[in-house]
């Protein structure tokens, strides 16, 4: 989920600043340093705000637009809608609200990269979780991993259809999203199949097992040793 702090006048000082250079530079060390310059702000100051310089200001811009869409969804009626209509607005909103496709552009470049992919597919996974969360479904079940993996998957083909979309108001970037929430609703549906709830009792038994386990449950796992009681 985005960050519920109120945002930070400097950190959003820098990430404007560094917006007008990201579609020249890329989110680089020569974009940070020229945000750096334009923002006025003192270089130890920024660095302790943003300590992977350029990489940092890529994920601050993502979960800005993390918190951008959670607004228009908290404003939108969403109860008229139907669960498919929910997630396509959802992530429409969100690449709405991206502004500069130049600058998601260069964040997929720079997170596809080995050292930083990781922290990409964190993102875009906490997009998932963030539209989810805003569409009601918070229980902590084995479907709630399954439905995140599903819509970070429709999501992240999307943004990249998106990207190289030049179609009058992206029409065809929405049709390429209705195809695939079809991936999130067929889901949905597999798992009201009688066969497909029985085969996926067994993974959801031992997952409720593990989520429920507490740390004073751990003393009788294999491998835990404990100190022996004194006898009397």
């Amino acid at each position: 989920m985005p960050d519920q702090m109120p945002p930070d006048p400097t950190r959003e000082a820098l990430l404007d600043a560094a917006l007008m250079h990201v579609p020249f530079d890329g989110w680089s060390e020569a974009a940070f340093r020229a945000a750096v310059r334009d923002a006025g702000v003192d270089m130890a100051l920024a660095r302790a705000l943003f300590p992977r310089g350029a990489v940092d200001l890529a994920v601050a811009f993502h979960k800005r637009g993390d918190a951008a869409m959670l607004e228009r969804l908290a404003r939108a009626d969403l109860l008229g809608m139907r669960m498919r209509e929910r997630i396509a607005f959802a992530v429409r909103v969100r690449l709405e609200v991206a502004g500069d496709k130049e600058a998601v552009r260069r964040g997929a470049t720079l997170f596809s990269l080995p050292p930083y992919a990781p922290e990409g597919a964190r993102l875009i996974w906490g997009t998932a979780d963030a539209i989810w969360t805003a569409l009601g479904d918070t229980e902590r079940d084995f479907s709630y991993y399954t439905k995140r993996a599903t819509l970070a998957g429709v999501y992240s083909s999307t943004v990249l259809f998106w990207l190289g979309d030049d179609t009058p108001d992206s029409s065809a970037t929405w049709a390429f999203l209705d195809r695939r929430i079809e991936d999130v609703m067929r889901f949905e549906k597999a798992r009201q199949n009688p066969v497909i709830k029985g085969v996926l009792a067994g993974p959801e038994w031992v997952f409720d097992r593990l989520r429920s386990r507490t740390p004073r449950d751990a003393s009788d796992m294999p491998g835990r040793w404990s100190r022996p009681t004194p006898q009397e």
